[in-house]
């Protein structure tokens, strides 16, 4: 007989119980998932043989991979490696992945799961004997960042291949304060949204994990997460004390993920998102454009960020090898900042000040804020705030379903 939602989500949640430390301990030390998973001495895994999705963010504070660590420890059964997109070693760019090989430091095989779902995915598991799927990787809190949707995609596959599945938590760089910007609409689904959560979800994996259960996945899957210590809503990345590993080849440094939720709109422009940079996301521009931009930009006085006239030459995509003109953005109250109106305030300035300003054809800005209201009213003369509104009532409504599935203080 199938286990009934409810039991298992009881069951879930008991079982992360087991594995919080006390309230003098949270205070003393920060530890993530995986370093509360070693000192428990494994005990969710025992007498499991153990896949584990992860990719080069799944280290330890001493900077060493967990797959090395757990494949040397002889209380655990690492069988497997699963890779998400850029791959398990992380040497792919964007919209590309590793394929199936085996790790030369550890031997274990290493699949693919980078574009596979459902059925597809399944079998990959199937295939790869495992009896439990575990999935750690630093997130940046965004929701078109796809290793949430790796997440989503592996446990959906678990549930159907019949195997458990164990989360263990990473700090959200941005933060976890607040959910912010517009909710996806369902019929705009893609892998850079799989479900109707907000733009910035203010959610760490675990939690992510928790609400896809209780809330979108047709049947839930055996979960159990393995939490944080230490760790505060209100915590930047370096609040954390882990060094910080690039999620992926275009996120080098934490102040790329504070800003990321927000500027990587201009993916859906034909203005550059600084990709081919040193600071990408951070640097914004286009042939034509002039000071013009960052001047608008600061007279809106926004919160917690300012705007400097930069000048860049991209070694690869949007303008490689030009010399382009824009802004640089630079945050200096990171508690005021908030990316995702900043990113609308940029928008809304570019369309302004520059002629040349254009939308990408296929309109993948729908796709990145999840419906067609921000570029239409951005085309009908909206300014900031009026955009801001226009997703309120469904950013209210994800916040009260999010209430439920929040771990931290």
């Amino acid at each position: 007989m199938r286990p009934s939602r409810r039991t298992l989500l009881t069951a879930a949640t008991a079982a992360a119980a087991s594995l919080t430390p006390t309230a003098a301990e949270a205070r003393g030390h920060r530890r993530t998932g995986f370093e509360n998973l070693a000192a428990s001495g494994y005990e969710p895994l025992r007498g499991q043989r153990i896949g584990i999705v992860t990719n080069p963010t799944g280290i330890t504070r001493d900077a060493r991979h967990i797959v090395d660590v757990m494949h040397a420890d002889t209380r655990v059964d690492l069988r497997a490696v699963f890779g998400p997109e850029h791959g398990f070693r992380g040497t792919a760019q964007a919209g590309g992945s590793e394929g199936r090989y085996d790790d030369p430091a550890t031997g274990l095989p290493v699949y693919d799961t980078y574009l596979k779902s459902g059925r597809p995915l399944a079998d990959v598991f199937t295939a790869s004997g495992v009896d439990t799927v575990v999935f750690d990787i630093q997130d940046v809190g965004a929701r078109f960042y796809t290793y949430i949707w790796t997440l989503y995609d592996c446990m959906e596959a678990a549930q159907l291949a019949g195997k458990r599945f164990v989360v263990l938590d990473r700090p959200n760089p941005a933060t976890g304060r607040a959910a912010l910007g517009p909710v996806l609409h369902k019929e705009f689904a893609t892998f850079v949204g799989r479900q109707p959560i907000a733009q910035a979800h203010g959610m760490t994996v675990a939690e992510l994990a928790r609400l896809f259960n209780g809330e979108f996945l047709t049947e839930p899957v055996p979960l159990e997460t393995v939490p944080m210590s230490g760790w505060k809503r209100s915590d930047f990345y370096d609040a954390s004390g882990l060094p910080w590993v690039p999620p992926s080849p275009n996120m080098p440094t934490p102040d790329t993920a504070l800003v990321y939720s927000g500027t990587c709109l201009f993916e859906g422009t034909n203005l550059s998102e600084g990709r081919g940079t040193t600071r990408p996301f951070e640097l914004l521009g286009a042939e034509g454009v002039d000071r013009r931009w960052a001047a608008a930009a600061n007279e809106l006085a926004l919160p917690g960020v300012r705007f400097r006239e930069a000048y860049f030459a991209p070694t690869f995509s949007k303008f490689q090898g030009k010399t382009v003109g824009g802004v640089q953005v630079h945050v200096h109250d990171r508690a005021a900042f908030d990316p995702v109106r900043t990113g609308i305030a940029l928008l809304v300035t570019a369309k302004r000040v520059w002629s040349g300003f254009a939308w990408r054809p296929d309109h993948w800005i729908d796709k990145l804020t999840g419906s067609t209201r921000v570029r239409t009213m951005i085309d009908a003369g909206a300014d900031t705030d009026e955009v801001v509104a226009g997703w309120q009532e469904d950013l209210a409504a994800f916040r009260r379903m999010r209430r439920k599935y929040l771990r931290y203080r």
